[in-house]
């Protein structure tokens, strides 16, 4: 990503729409999540990385000193899109895999098997950090074309020493957010979970949480329980980190009650998901991290996104960009995909994949909305409303990314 530049000022003008998440506060639940300011003949004002000013063109006055003008005509403004969970520091590819689950094979039985995760840690492992650092560039550049101006990622394909903490630093160095997904799966080096949390603990953990915001944990039939998975993320805690959960992907195992428990900033997934998890995330201040395409790419059920906005949760979208269950870094397909597979209003989409998510990210004092005084990451869409972000299934919506005020070179 490179950003056009010299101009300290940019004036994006005579914007067909510009939408914004209602209200000032975060994170948004209920009812206040599909409120949407809406502003026809718009203009936005940065001031450097910051917005200066929103507003109607007629409402626009002189401005002094010199100002760079992007013409807005026939295009809406959205917030720059925010996706809180992706695991795009990743090495080689699993087409061979999504074959077989063409012809009937199901993702546990792949891994199980010493597929799945295994063989793209295989290959993550074998890559290096210079071409790790190169892939999640190159990734970044993917989801930068689809409007998302600021990225999380996660790694836990390495699941050693070194490809972990490269991973970290990779996603760092391409401006992501890094989560340890130290706890992703047992690597067959070890004999069990508990011989394998030893070592990521002892020799991992310690530098792992100099470079990363928050830990995640999957804890999952096959994968980790919740009582190895309490360990983890006591640890990380301890450690400074924020606290993450892949839960209820497949069956529920505890994730909920104990991301409650341990007051983790979220739980993601969230497929099996029954009433009583619903109810409990309704309120608690756990987020609700929705991941659709996940569950469209497996064949898997949806998650209760309408129950877990009635029932009053923190509800956010996110991609889950991986190899091998969500291959898609696409914000706008997933909010489409919110619409007509979730239930969830554009307006209640936007929210989830803008407010919401920066809120999971701890920044939605900064992120996810148009106004003074937030960060001038913009998307303008090439569309006549800007309810296009969910109605168009996989079009060529985005026209023009700007970040921190500057206008992005797409690639």
């Amino acid at each position: 990503m490179s950003l056009a530049g010299g101009a300290r000022r940019l004036l994006v003008r005579d914007l067909a729409q510009l939408a914004s998440p209602a209200g000032t506060q975060a994170p948004l639940r209920g009812s206040e999540l599909g409120a949407t300011d809406v502003l026809d003949d718009a203009y936005i004002l940065c001031d450097g990385d910051t917005i200066e000013a929103v507003g109607r063109m007629r409402d626009l006055g002189p401005i002094e000193g010199d100002v760079e003008e992007l013409d807005g005509r026939g295009r809406c403004a959205i917030p720059g899109l925010v996706d809180c969970h992706t695991h795009a520091c990743f090495a080689g590819d699993r087409v061979d895999e999504f074959t077989l689950r063409a012809a009937g094979a199901t993702y546990e039985d792949l891994h199980a098997a010493g597929g799945g995760i295994m063989t793209t840690v295989a290959a993550t492992r074998a890559a290096g950090g210079e071409a790790l650092a190169e892939r999640v560039r190159e990734h970044r550049g993917w989801m930068l074309r689809a409007g998302t101006t600021t990225f999380e990622s996660k790694s836990g394909y390495g699941l050693d020493r070194d490809t972990e903490l490269a991973s970290l630093n990779a996603i760092r160095a391409a401006g992501g957010v890094p989560t340890w997904l130290g706890a992703h799966a047992v690597p067959p080096e070890f004999a069990d979970a508990d011989a394998y949390l030893d070592f990521a603990l002892a020799e991992v953990l310690p530098e792992a949480s100099q470079v990363a915001e928050a830990a995640d944990v999957f804890l999952e039939r096959g994968a980790f329980d919740a009582v190895r998975a309490r360990r983890y993320l006591e640890a990380c805690a301890g450690a400074g980190l924020a606290l993450r959960v892949h839960g209820d992907q497949f069956t529920e195992q505890g994730a909920v009650s104990l991301a409650i428990e341990l007051d983790a900033r979220s739980v993601d997934h969230l497929e099996a998901t029954g009433p009583d998890g619903v109810a409990a995330l309704g309120a608690s201040a756990v987020a609700a991290v929705l991941l659709p395409a996940s569950a469209l790419f497996l064949g898997r059920p949806m998650p209760p996104a309408r129950a877990l906005v009635d029932a009053g949760a923190i509800v956010g979208l996110a991609t889950d960009f991986n190899p091998g269950s969500a291959f898609c870094e696409s914000l706008p397909i997933v909010c489409s995909l919110a619409g007509t597979q979730l239930k969830l209003s554009p307006a209640e989409s936007l929210a989830a994949c803008t407010v919401n998510a920066a809120h999971v990210l701890g920044r939605a004092g900064r992120l996810g909305r148009l106004a003074p005084g937030r960060a001038a990451d913009i998307v303008l869409l090439d569309a006549p409303d800007w309810r296009y972000l969910a109605y168009h299934l996989g079009g060529d919506l985005v026209a023009q990314v700007i970040v921190a005020g500057g206008p992005a070179e797409l690639r």
